[in-house]
């Protein structure tokens, strides 16, 4: 499996291009933790995790992929580069608070790294102009 790093996707200019660098190609409705969801939850509300979600908010000034100019307006999500497991969890893996792993992504975005569901809502807005009298 590729490792995927904060470092190495600041490398890539355009939001398509991390997009691809991200995409993890899986399938809905496949289970990631199944029967140990608690386990999942407990971790997203830990002390922990809220700490490093702030920090990985400010550093990439709550934009979608760190791409300036392509701010999250709705609940950002922190997504992990390299998909977590019940054992990085139970065993306090440090690569699940690294925040050289992390990185913020809109809803959109998210489902589309974890399933492919692309959508033109990727596209930056149309720019507006006086007079302009056209719904998009």
């Amino acid at each position: 499996m590729k490792i995927r790093s904060y470092s190495e996707l600041l490398t890539l200019p355009t939001f398509e291009q991390r997009l691809e660098y991200l995409t993890l190609r899986g399938s809905i409705g496949v289970t990631t933790f199944d029967n140990e969801r608690w386990l999942n939850q407990d971790f997203y509300n830990s002390w922990t995790w809220r700490n490093v979600r702030k920090k990985i908010i400010i550093r990439d000034a709550g934009c979608d992929l760190a791409i300036p100019g392509r701010e999250i307006f709705d609940a950002i999500r922190i997504h992990h580069m390299n998909p977590i497991t019940v054992e990085d969890l139970e065993s306090f893996n440090p690569i699940v608070y690294d925040p050289e792993f992390l990185i913020c992504t809109s809803l959109l975005t998210h489902n589309e790294i974890h399933f492919g569901t692309r959508r033109r809502e990727f596209q930056l807005p149309i720019e507006r102009r006086k007079g302009d009298t056209k719904l998009w």
